[in-house]
């Protein structure tokens, strides 16, 4: 099963996706871990590499095919970045989306990387505009549409182990088929 964690920064994905591959004994990539070793190989930090991505789309792409290729190739993974649900496309067998309000995830992302609140909270709030421009040229993606996710969870009312029971309930009720002669609902999904 290919199980993909996608949302914005500071939502909990890495967490959620490290403890759900440990529960399930899957492999667990990243794309934030790619991503911050693409800007530590550079000599820049995530902002700065996400600044220069601006003007050079190949670091967008590199990464993303990277992502595309992983969801291809491999079983039994939990693939984690802003863009996972987009990028592994029907490989995907269950495609989550974490969210919480910007005060929770800057406060997250402050204490993270060891840097004042308002400063984590402009660099956040201008890394996602820099972001979603981006998803918007290369792939005509609105990264406010939450049409290809199976389940939503706002990671701010649960812990991380509440979340990680809300998401494996999920994963053990789902079995990929619909009874036949039942057709799928469209646009349903679980929201908590």
């Amino acid at each position: 099963m290919l199980i993909t964690v996608s949302g914005p920064a500071g939502s909990g994905k890495s967490t959620l996706a490290g403890n759900l591959a440990d529960a399930l004994d899957y492999e667990h990539v990243s794309g934030g871990d790619i991503f911050r070793s693409l800007a530590d190989e550079r000599d820049m930090t995530p902002l700065e590499l996400n600044k220069a991505a601006e003007e050079d789309d190949q670091i967008d792409r590199d990464l993303d095919r990277r992502l595309r290729d992983i969801a291809a190739e491999r079983d039994d993974l939990v693939l984690e970045s802003r863009l996972a649900g987009w990028m592994a496309g029907e490989h995907a067998d269950i495609k989550l989306w974490l969210t919480a309000p910007l005060d929770a995830r800057v406060d997250r992302i402050a204490e993270r990387e060891n840097k004042p609140f308002e400063q984590a909270r402009t660099e956040t709030e201008e890394r996602s505009e820099s972001e979603a421009q981006r998803y918007a040229d290369y792939y005509d993606i609105d990264f406010d549409d939450r049409s290809i996710y199976d389940l939503t969870v706002n990671t701010a009312r649960w812990d991380p182990q509440g979340t990680l029971g809300i998401v494996l309930h999920a994963i053990n009720s789902f079995d990929g088929s619909v009874d036949e002669g039942q057709a799928p609902i469209e646009g349903v999904r679980y929201e908590f």
